[in-house]
């Protein structure tokens, strides 16, 4: 009896260390908005390609700005071609040389600060890859939190359906309602499975999405509570953070590559310069029997940009257009984060007087119709079609109040876009 007594207490603690671990396991396998973030910014190919290109840039960049490799020169001069004798003329040579180039005025140095700005233009476009891989993140994220919230408000409102579908088939065989509501109570609860199937599939696609950014971290439960975003600051902050967007710097970068462009172009107008040093050896003898003497020769050669018409002139013009589109791109792309600004801006700001109006009068006010209607409905004022009708007026208010709160959070997930945030 006492081995029994052990083995029913020891089995106890087992089914209660089991079931704790169970519920601690549920509880941390709910995925949290800010664990979705960090686990898409881990595992995002297109962030690691923007910073792995801005990289290659910056190495490419210190290589643009050093000198050409110098030449080595080695040849056999004037060899005498009926005897094939290195000995034989006193002007035969062998000669070994070195050449270096020297790029036209400060080319180099505007190469290597051009191939630096697209650097810089590349770790922006880093930032706003950054940026909106969270932007997409969340906005599935809240959009899957409002079919599951919308399931479970659905499902709720089945039950009290299922029950009123009871009611009123026992009310119809006492003789207090007709047929046509037996039926219109079946047809609601109906319609409300079918929404349901429609809100579940609903849920599949934007799982599905979401694990377009996380993988299968996208199949694990979500938590209940409402998604938290970071504050939002102010319009004018805003405003005033759109300079500083990673889209207008790069914008900002494109331009002074073009810049270093345009003086790489105004340098052609120089010389380049190019130096060059020879061993020249002899072979054979002198009249006198003393060995022929080696020479050494030094040379120097200088580009002379002379007719710099449909050379110079055009590559400059052309330098100089580009620089102007460059600018004027930036402008445009500042005029649109503007205006996509302001009207995010406002519907933000809208949404947010309407979960206002939910909060502080629709939803009470949906719940008293429903109060109001099942009392007159028991009291045999009114009939059971006005029941229904603020049973369902109820669950669309509920629904609409959720997509105006998840709308609103998703309005402010792109504002954030433009705010930026630390990561």
């Amino acid at each position: 009896m006492f081995h029994y007594r052990n083995a029913v207490r020891h089995a106890a603690a087992l089914i209660t260390l089991l079931a704790l671990s169970t519920s601690s396991l549920s509880v941390t396998a709910a995925l949290t908005l800010a664990e979705a973030e960090q686990i898409a910014l881990g595992e995002d190919p297109a962030v690691a390609a923007s910073q792995a290109r801005s990289q290659a840039l910056r190495e490419d960049a210190v290589a643009a700005g050093q000198l050409p490799d110098p030449k080595l020169k080695a040849g056999l001069f004037n060899l005498p071609l009926d005897t094939f004798d290195i000995d034989q003329e006193p002007t035969t040579q062998l000669r070994l040389g070195l050449q270096q180039a020297f790029p036209r005025g400060a080319t180099l140095q505007h190469r290597q600060r051009q191939t630096e700005w697209k650097a810089t233009a590349e770790q922006a476009r880093a930032e706003d890859e950054t940026r909106k891989l969270v932007r997409e993140v969340r906005n599935s994220f809240l959009e899957l939190h409002y079919q599951l919230q919308a399931e479970r408000i659905v499902t709720n409102t089945r039950a009290l359906f299922a029950q009123l579908v009871d009611i009123t088939e026992a009310h119809y065989a006492t003789g207090r309602v007709s047929q046509q509501d037996v039926l219109r109570a079946g047809l609601e609860l109906s319609r409300l499975d079918d929404r349901a199937t429609r809100i579940r599939n609903e849920q599949e696609k934007n799982r599905a999405a979401l694990a377009k950014w996380i993988g299968m971290s996208a199949s694990q439960t979500l938590e209940p509570h409402f998604p938290a975003l970071p504050d939002l600051p102010s319009m004018e902050e805003l405003v005033a953070a759109l300079e500083q967007h990673p889209v207008i710097q790069a914008e900002s970068a494109r331009i002074e590559s073009h810049n270093q462009a345009v003086q790489i172009a105004r340098e052609q107008y120089k010389p380049g310069w190019g130096v060059g040093l020879e061993y020249r050896k002899r072979f054979g003898e002198n009249p006198n029997g003393s060995d022929r003497t080696d020479m050494m020769a030094a040379m120097v050669n200088v580009d002379l940009p002379l007719f710099p018409k449909n050379r110079q002139d055009r590559r400059l013009a052309a330098s100089l257009k580009q620089a102007e589109a460059a600018q004027l791109t930036r402008s445009d792309r500042l005029r649109k984060l503007h205006a996509i600004l302001e009207s995010d801006y406002a519907s933000w700001q809208r949404l947010g007087e309407r979960a206002s109006l939910y909060e502080t009068q629709l939803l009470r006010e949906a719940r008293a119709n429903v109060q109001a209607s099942l009392n007159s409905y028991q009291s045999g004022v009114t009939e059971f079609t006005t029941l229904m009708r603020a049973r369902i007026t109820d669950l669309d208010v509920r629904l609409d109040d959720l997509r105006v709160r998840v709308d609103r959070a998703k309005a402010q997930a792109r504002l954030l876009y433009f705010a930026g945030e630390a990561q």
